[in-house]
């Protein structure tokens, strides 16, 4: 499998340059301004912790993926320093364009293959079941499709990723409904874009949503037992 990248060669050295990126959107983790669905369960500090522990918990996973795919966190909320701060200072940041979801996809997809990328993906950090191994599943599935979707058990998407830029994906889309997967998936249809569907996985948005991120910690502390 292709690691996205190829070599460049100068006269005094040889460089990489990623062809292939992913990437993250979230949230600096200020109480009272994130996971703010949780609220009423976990309190303004306990949904800020959720955030950063998901956070977190999504770039260990990133960090996993074989080959050296360029990795870009898009954050809204916070700071350039704030995120070097808590993430570290050696990633790529980029403030999210202000808008709707649709818009800030838009936004990042159009700069990352403004970049000469050739495959691109973009997930949230709300799925704690989306692992190293899905991720190069999703990078795999761009060499062969013009779309990759990742189905969400709420309707929505946790990942979706293009070989070529097309804004249409992100048009005419009702945002935060249970239609959005299949709103997206009939446009790359009327397209004629070809596209593969990755597992369906649950987000956790909702404080019913919680126990799937308490399981998800249960396996990990298990696996580092």
């Amino acid at each position: 499998m292709s690691d996205g990248c190829v070599e460049e060669k100068g006269e005094v050295r040889t460089t990489q340059v990623c062809r292939e990126c992913l990437i993250v959107f979230s949230r600096y983790p200020e109480p009272g301004k994130t996971k703010t669905r949780t609220i009423p369960a976990l309190g303004a500090e306990g949904a800020a912790e959720l955030q950063r522990q998901m956070t977190e918990h999504t770039l260990a996973q990133v960090e996993k993926m074989q080959g050296n795919r360029a990795v870009e966190v898009h954050f809204s909320g916070g700071d350039r320093q704030q995120m070097a701060a808590w993430l570290g200072g050696d990633r790529v940041y980029r403030q999210q364009h202000p808008g709707n979801l649709g818009e800030r996809l838009t936004a990042a997809f159009q700069g990352a293959f403004a970049a000469r990328m050739t495959g691109v993906i973009a997930i949230g950090i709300d799925c704690p079941d989306l692992s190293a191994a899905l991720l190069d599943e999703a990078f795999t599935a761009l060499t062969e499709s013009d779309v990759v979707l990742g189905p969400a058990r709420d309707g929505g998407y946790y990942l979706i990723g293009m070989r070529r830029f097309v804004p249409a994906l992100f048009q005419e889309i009702h945002w935060g409904t249970a239609t959005v997967f299949e709103q997206t998936r009939a446009i790359a249809h009327q397209l004629n874009l070809t596209s593969r569907d990755l597992p369906i996985l649950s987000d956790v948005d909702e404080p019913g949503d919680l126990a799937i991120w308490e399981n998800c910690k249960a396996r990990i502390d298990s696996s580092d037992g």
